[in-house]
């Protein structure tokens, strides 16, 4: 079994992260602006308090039995570059080089640019000169650059920077706001329960398993009865706003070269930062059930449930109030996966499928050129406009990665029976196979029902095809 230090010679990293640092980058990377936005689409959908709850806690459970099945995989390659090193060496290069190249298109980058401009949007809250309403070139209806993209990327490129210091840099950084947000999220539940009254909860759990759609049809509220089959359709197609805002929780998997005993903490890092997360996402939810009935939370102008549920709460300055915990939320996640999502190109680089300068490490042992490329490219991004749709697109495409990679313990427990397992997999075989059957039922209605969120994001995949096999031939690599 190799030592800490062994498994560290062909990296350079310095491990000096800790269980906790590791936890809270798991909690700060996965909470950024989703939880504060998309329980009105789930509301649309499913259109009762029981099962918007349903939905938040299915996710959870989804997102739990994965990080549960990561552990093993941690403990067995607890090296930089993650979920990209566990299909690498369970299924081969291709399929770690396509989940690499997604990472860099769209998965890690797009949400890298969605979190900074979410940022610069409620900044416009506090400091109307920064928000998305300030256009500084461009028009409303057509292609613009608004003050608050060029604020989201001015925090990429001055988190960036912080990170290119040395990873105890990114670290008290994931350590002060994510510590913020938890505080400040702990402090909104509370008061939504102290300070509301009862008229909404009453009025939303009266018929709380009645499912129907809502939706606005001129200037009234519509709704619509869903029958039993409709209703499983309904929580599936739902669940794409829940999925997206508990992903990012395999981030800490990234950084496996800097931690600290990575064969026992990646595991326990995942697995107590999904809980804390899953506990979290529920109590704000039904927090929101506490103050507004169903209808108003499916109504939320702009979706932006948390600030309507605020205003609720504190009066005229709870805008202001849930703008300024965006933003603490939102700078803190984005610390999170800009710290991470470098580690991925340089293991890459070093595979030779990526650009060589990301395999290099400077003075202060972090990949600096790997986290000014990815920097860039969100960067662009962010002008580009188009990164919400690309997020759209390869949710279906996250959660078949993430099959593939929990398909990836049972092919490596036959190759490689007698490799050190620190961790096995929790409920071996059977929640490993429960994540796959739920995970890919989740898939197969959105691959019938929202094609819209499918077929783009297997493009994109299926483009990486070609660099593949151009870097291939071009290095003289093995294809295996």
């Amino acid at each position: 079994m190799q030592s800490n230090n062994e498994a560290n010679q062909d990296t350079g990293f310095r491990r000096s992260l800790s269980l906790l640092d590791g936890t809270l980058l798991v909690i700060g990377s996965m909470i950024g602006s989703g939880i504060f936005i998309v329980s009105a689409g789930i509301a649309r959908d499913v259109g009762s308090a029981g099962w918007l709850v349903v939905v938040w806690l299915l996710s959870g459970f989804i997102t739990l039995t994965a990080a549960l099945s990561y552990g093993e995989l941690s403990g067995m390659f607890p090296r930089a570059g993650g979920q990209y090193v566990y299909l690498r060496e369970a299924f081969g290069k291709l399929y770690g080089f396509l989940y690499g190249w997604s990472f860099f298109a769209v998965i890690q980058t797009g949400t890298i640019a969605a979190v900074g401009v979410a940022f610069g949007k409620f900044a416009g809250y506090l400091i109307p000169s920064l928000g998305d309403e300030h256009l500084l070139a461009g028009t409303a209806e057509g292609f613009h650059i608004s003050a608050a993209q060029i604020t989201g990327i001015a925090t990429i490129i001055l988190l960036t920077w912080i990170n290119t210091r040395g990873v105890k840099s990114g670290k008290w950084i994931q350590l002060f706001f994510t510590l913020a947000k938890l505080i400040a999220m702990g402090a909104l539940i509370l008061f939504g329960f102290m300070l509301a009254g009862k008229t909404a909860w009453n009025t939303n759990w009266t018929d709380a398993w009645f499912a129907r759609s809502i939706s606005k049809d001129v200037g009234a509220i519509m709704h619509h009865s869903l029958s039993q089959g409709a209703i499983a359709i309904a929580v599936c197609t739902a669940m794409v706003g829940s999925l997206f805002s508990s992903d990012a929780w395999n981030s800490v998997t990234f950084i496996a070269g800097e931690m600290k005993r990575p064969e026992r903490n990646i595991g326990l890092s995942l697995f107590i930062g999904t809980l804390v997360v899953t506990l979290i996402y529920v109590c704000m939810n039904l927090m929101y059930l506490n103050v507004m009935t169903v209808s108003e939370i499916a109504n939320a102008p702009a979706d932006r449930v948390a600030t309507a549920a605020a205003l609720k709460i504190f009066g005229s300055d709870g805008a202001k109030i849930i703008a300024l915990l965006i933003m603490i939320s939102t700078f803190g996640c984005n610390n999170g996966l800009i710290l991470s999502g470098a580690r991925v190109y340089y293991t890459m680089a070093n595979d030779k499928l990526f650009l060589p300068a990301a395999g290099q490490l400077n003075n202060r042992d972090v990949p600096a050129t790997a986290l000014w490329m990815q920097c860039i490219w969100a960067s662009l991004l962010c002008l580009s406009g188009q990164y919400g749709n690309l997020l759209d697109f390869i949710i279906f495409t996250v959660l078949l990665f993430y099959i593939l990679t929990i398909g990836g313990i049972f092919k490596l427990r036959r190759t490689m029976p007698d490799h050190p397992r620190p961790y096995k997999a929790f409920g071996y075989p059977v929640i490993p196979a429960l994540y796959i059957a739920l995970a890919s039922f989740i898939c197969i209605v959105l691959l019938k029902y929202k094609p819209m969120y499918t077929w783009p994001g297997l493009i994109i995949v299926i483009l990486g095809l070609p660099i593949y096999y151009m870097l291939i031939r071009r290095s003289g690599n093995d294809k295996r």
